[in-house]
């Protein structure tokens, strides 16, 4: 396929919608609007802050300037030439894959087309308006706020975050304002634009599946689709070959018809297996399809031969309710939610690779891409592949009630299949989720009934899934609510809260077998927190600027808590008072969010397996603020981030909580496939006893309880885990005793906790 790239430098056209503005491009000439320079893939945010009209919206309390935009028209257009002659058998098409979000496509002043939804590709037409020689492509981009005013939404329709025009678009749910992303309701071209020549005789699916997966042996299967121009189907054949290292396969099936299926046993293969538990080997398949013995198209993608089961029982008991399971194993998946990773979606790409690599750095096995967000692209995926990183997948959905109507349907339907389509060949995809927290919302508006009533993801998602992925688990909804049940039942839960002591027993005894959603507040550094807060509003926290970075917008949308006072209420529970300088608040939320993320995790570890899974929230910060991620937005790493990297390790020594006969447990845990010879020992930091001290098997994928230790007489006390196995050394703490500690005594702590292996802050 001939492909000619249109990104780059474009020109932007800005101005507030009326009934008397351009509608075409020759009226836009016509005007009197001057453009400035842009570009592709980008957002007219930042085309404003490099034209000089506009500030950073991430600085300060800038974000509420950009409220005038949200009623503007934005024109992009970009001339370009082009030096083939069309002919009758070419089929030039035009392909946006990030648009938004409501839009018309002019070539050469002739509409191709409309844009309706930012999370799928849009594929015009071109041939009629092409040209050999200079073109110019206009897009004109309306006010998606404007056009969600024209749709009467019924009284059932309500977002929970209060951003009621974000339901009916579908455009990314958290650009109307969300508790950790602004309220930037951006427009532009935010992904590639690209004009494009496809072959008359092409693929147009190829789909892999692994039906078994053993040591000996694994089963794939590939189905595929092709079209032809040819009058007579005759000729035609697909040929498989797939190479990992030494482990190869190959199968070559005639096809009398467009469609076809073939089955291939591949002996003694190189397995996909999440991180910790194997290596993520990957084969490079090519698929071709020959005519008459010619190659006419090939595919190649790369692919793990892995059986991926969601095991799940909503209807009985408490036992195994919630369990992934990899190639028969059963896996303790330990995990972060993933959130945008910029406000502003063209620049997702320049942080990608950086953000992925916490991933990998804090030993997760699994990713939660959260409903909230738009559908990250290829790119993320194959680092999850490469890496061993499953991946939860929800549908673009949250917080609301969404819309119960056939257009709405069709429009969710219509994206699902895209999104499928184009990722379902990642073997990190481990599940299919129709939304975030939409089952749920029937409580928290009260609503007598639950979410059995939501079509989309009774009716609809179930069955795009069963046509498109049909192998592949879906579960409705995150936490899903089944019908009769409470929600207060559910196997699988997002554990907020209160969001008081991390210890209470909200946390320490919530009945959830998975925990996809967990979290507490950790402050910035003052380093960081200075690039993004004005120096005469640094503190206290209680400024307007700090407002304005932990919720979404408080002139439009306020919120009826602090999250900021939630925080600095942590630390007083800790710690028994607030300090009165930025540097000391700052070291003793990150230090109180290190401890909640700690207890949290190895609660999940320590409860194997009766809780089989967490995906805590969150690892990275879209935007500059004051939230419970462990990174923030500019890579800068609070206390939690190193806690979480030493307690994620597959062979972890923990201690448990104290027990009625004032005991705790010394735990060592294994999530691996492999035995251990371990060396453990604990010590007291303070007074340098040695509590335990030995050689231990440890068996795979299973815990074992090593000793009973007393609890102290005199609190609190710091223990120092260490454990050394096949060459490394590693490092893990315990605190003991009751709250509140000193200030002073969780800086004596810190440095002991600093020089531990593994995690170094």
């Amino acid at each position: 396929m001939n492909t000619l790239s249109l990104n780059g430098a474009w020109r932007m056209y800005h101005f507030p919608e009326s009934a008397a503005m351009p509608m075409t491009p020759d009226a836009l000439h016509a005007s009197d609007f001057d453009p400035i320079p842009a570009q592709v893939p980008g957002n007219f945010e930042i085309d404003l802050m490099n034209a000089g009209l506009e500030d950073d919206p991430f600085y300060g309390e800038n974000l509420y300037r950009f409220r005038k935009y949200e009623f503007y028209s934005f024109w992009y257009e970009k001339e370009f030439v082009f030096e083939v002659e069309t002919g009758e058998k070419d089929a030039w098409q035009l392909r946006f894959e990030g648009v938004n979000t409501i839009a018309d496509v002019f070539l050469n002043g002739q509409l191709l087309g409309k844009c309706d939804n930012v999370f799928t590709d849009h594929i015009f037409p071109a041939n009629s308006a092409l040209k050999k020689g200079p073109n110019i492509l206009s897009v004109h981009i309306f006010s998606t706020i404007n056009e969600a005013r024209k749709i009467d939404l019924p009284v059932g329709v309500e977002s929970a975050e209060g951003n009621h025009e974000s339901m009916y678009l579908r455009t990314a749910p958290h650009s109307a304002g969300w508790d950790i992303m602004p309220r930037l309701l951006s427009a532009g071209l935010f992904r590639s634009v690209t004009l494009e020549n496809p072959a008359p005789k092409r693929f147009t699916q190829v789909y892999y599946t692994t039906m078994s997966a053993f040591e000996d042996k694994a089963e794939l299967l590939c189905k595929y689709r092709f079209t032809s121009p040819d009058p007579v189907l005759e000729g035609y054949s697909v040929r498989i070959r797939g190479v990992c290292g030494e482990s190869t396969f190959e199968e070559t099936v005639q096809t009398p018809f467009t469609a076809g299926t073939v089955t291939i046993t591949i002996p003694n293969p190189k397995l996909w297996w999440p991180l910790g538990y194997g290596d993520a080997n990957l084969y490079t398949v090519t698929t071709t399809l020959l005519h008459n013995g010619q190659i006419v198209d090939t595919r190649t993608e790369r692919i793990g031969l892995r059986y991926a089961q969601v095991i799940r029982h909503e209807n009985g008991g408490r036992d195994n309710a919630f369990r992934v399971e990899i190639n028969g194993c059963p896996i303790l998946c330990k995990g972060s939610n993933w959130v945008p990773l910029d406000a502003l979606h063209s620049r997702d790409p320049e942080r990608l690779q950086k953000a992925h690599d916490l991933l990998c750095e804090a030993g997760c096995n699994i990713v939660r891409c959260w409903g909230g967000n738009i559908y990250e692209d290829h790119a993320f995926f194959d680092l999850c592949d490469e890496r061993g990183m499953l991946v939860w997948q929800d549908f673009s959905m949250a917080c609301g009630r969404y819309p119960q109507d056939e257009n709405f349907y069709r429009q969710i339907e219509k994206e699902a299949s895209f999104i499928i389509q184009k990722l379902r060949n990642h073997p990190s995809i481990l599940i299919w989720a129709g939304d975030n927290e939409v089952d749920v919302t029937a409580d928290w508006f009260s609503l007598p009934e639950n979410s059995r009533y939501n079509e989309i993801t009774r009716r609809i998602l179930p069955r795009v899934v069963r046509m498109h992925d049909p192998y592949r688990d879906f579960l409705p909804s995150s936490p899903y609510v089944p019908d009769g049940k409470d929600s207060s039942e559910c196997a699988e839960m997002h554990n907020w809260g209160p969001r008081g002591y991390y210890k209470d027993p909200f946390y320490k005894d919530t009945k959830a077998q998975f925990v996809s959603e967990c979290g507490y507040h950790g402050c910035p550094s003052p380093e960081s927190l200075r690039k993004f807060i004005p120096e005469d509003q640094l503190w206290p926290y209680t400024h307007p600027a700090w407002d304005t970075h932990s919720t979404s917008n408080r002139l439009l949308n306020p919120r009826a808590y602090s999250r900021n006072e939630l925080m600095a209420s942590q630390v007083r529970i800790l710690c028994g008072q607030v300090p009165d300088d930025l540097e000391r608040f700052s070291f003793l939320s990150q230090f109180c969010q290190a401890e909640a993320l700690k207890f949290f995790i190895e609660g999940t570890r320590i409860k194997k397996w009766q809780r089989t899974g967490i995906i805590w929230w969150n690892m990275l910060d879209g935007w500059p603020q004051i939230s419970d991620a462990v990174v923030d937005y500019y890579f800068t790493k609070k206390r939690s981030f190193h806690v979480i990297k030493r307690i994620q390790t597959p062979i972890c020594l923990m201690v448990d909580e104290k027990n009625d006969q004032g005991m705790h447990a010394l735990i060592l845990g294994n999530d691996s496939r492999k035995d251990a010879s371990v060396f453990c020992r604990v010590t007291d930091a303070l007074s340098g006893e040695c509590l335990y001290e030995g050689t231990v098997h440890s068996f795979a994928n299973c815990n074992t309880t090593l000793a009973m230790l007393p609890a102290p007489k005199k609190a609190p006390r710091l223990l120092l885990l260490t454990w050394e196995t096949e060459g490394k050394t590693y490092g893990n703490h315990s605190i003991q005793g009751e709250i509140p500690y000193s200030e002073e005594m969780l800086i004596q702590f810190a440095q002991y906790i600093d020089q531990l292996p593994g995690g170094t802050v």
